[in-house]
């Protein structure tokens, strides 16, 4: 978290929160969504300010509850996840396989899973697991390192030499509830009222 940011919530430590208006879309992008958008249900417009998108990936953080937010000086922005809590991208790597997540960090995945919409998901060793979706941009390179059995909705990705990662099914409306995270921290508000 920025100094700033840490300085501002100790001088303002109360202002309330923020839902509705920014969104991580299924492509790692950020977007802010007016009113009018958040009426519609649509994802809102792309945010493409760079020191802006930095900002906001240097204070992403995750609550007790699984909600994730961008912190914003004292006022805690909470994400609408348009899937899961982190997005990733897939290069190779010196001659195996790499992700990098939305933020631009190093992704190290211990477990896969093909969904039955036909999105990847990847989480890491840690715990709580961070679970990201895979941009559906690099679904081709991904295929051309990986055998899969599409009946069962499973295979295996060979990752690098002598790795390969297990590649599991899942359903997508199971995927808040196995990792933990909250997607819509508004409409979750919004019961709660």
């Amino acid at each position: 978290m920025d100094d700033i940011v840490k300085q501002a919530l100790a001088k303002w430590p109360n202002v309330p929160h923020c839902t509705g208006w920014l969104l991580l879309d299924r492509r790692g992008q950020w977007r802010m969504r007016d009113e009018a958008s958040q009426a519609a249900g649509t994802l809102g417009d792309v945010i493409r300010h760079e020191a802006l998108i930095g900002f906001i990936n240097r204070n992403y953080e995750r609550d007790e509850e699984g909600q994730w937010f961008f912190q914003n000086g004292p006022q805690r922005v909470y994400v609408e996840l348009a899937y899961t809590p982190w997005i990733v991208r897939l290069a190779q790597r010196n001659g195996g396989l790499g992700l990098t997540d939305h933020i631009g960090t190093p992704f190290e995945p211990a477990h896969a899973w093909l969904d039955d919409e036909g999105g990847v998901l990847f989480s890491d060793g840690a715990s709580p697991a961070r679970v990201a979706a895979l941009h559906d941009h690099d679904l081709d390179l991904l295929a051309s390192h990986a055998s899969f059995d599409d009946t069962a909705r499973s295979g295996v990705v060979h990752w690098r030499d002598a790795v390969d990662i297990t590649v599991q099914p899942i359903a997508r409306a199971e995927v808040e509830t196995r990792f933990h995270f909250v997607a819509s921290p508004s409409a979750r508000a919004a019961l709660t009222r």
